[in-house]
């Protein structure tokens, strides 16, 4: 499950909850798309509560969206991930290393609001 959080128009801000869906996964993905219809630069924040599963029929549809983004790397700004549980912390600090050119944090829930005024900020 997924809620956008309100915030500029050039931050997709969102929380993940429990099992995500292939329409959660396009819905973001949408939201991304549109966010760079106006601006050249995105920001990201993404805080995650008990995430249990992944849908696998929607990562068949989301893997070549994903994929095309390679080519928009230096379309993302900053991108803050808060997780409650430490794989999701892990597994995002390794991708923060496998991209290049993203300026990429990793919080704790405690520090949510630091995290948030800090994809906000700059």
């Amino acid at each position: 499950m997924h809620e956008f959080i309100q915030t500029r128009d050039d931050v997709l801000a969102l929380t993940m909850s429990g099992r995500i869906t292939g329409a959660d996964l396009d819905a973001v993905m949408e939201r991304l798309e549109q966010a760079w219809a106006a601006h050249d630069k995105v920001h990201v924040f993404v805080e995650t509560a008990s995430l249990d599963s992944i849908e696998l029929a929607g990562l068949a549809d989301y893997l070549p969206k994903a994929m095309s983004m390679f080519g928009k790397l230096n379309r993302f700004g900053r991108v803050a991930i808060v997780a409650d549980q430490a794989w999701v912390r892990g597994t995002s600090r390794v991708e923060s290393a496998l991209l290049p050119g993203i300026s990429y944090r990793v919080f704790e829930p405690d520090e949510r609001d630091v995290a948030l005024a800090w994809t906000q900020d700059g």
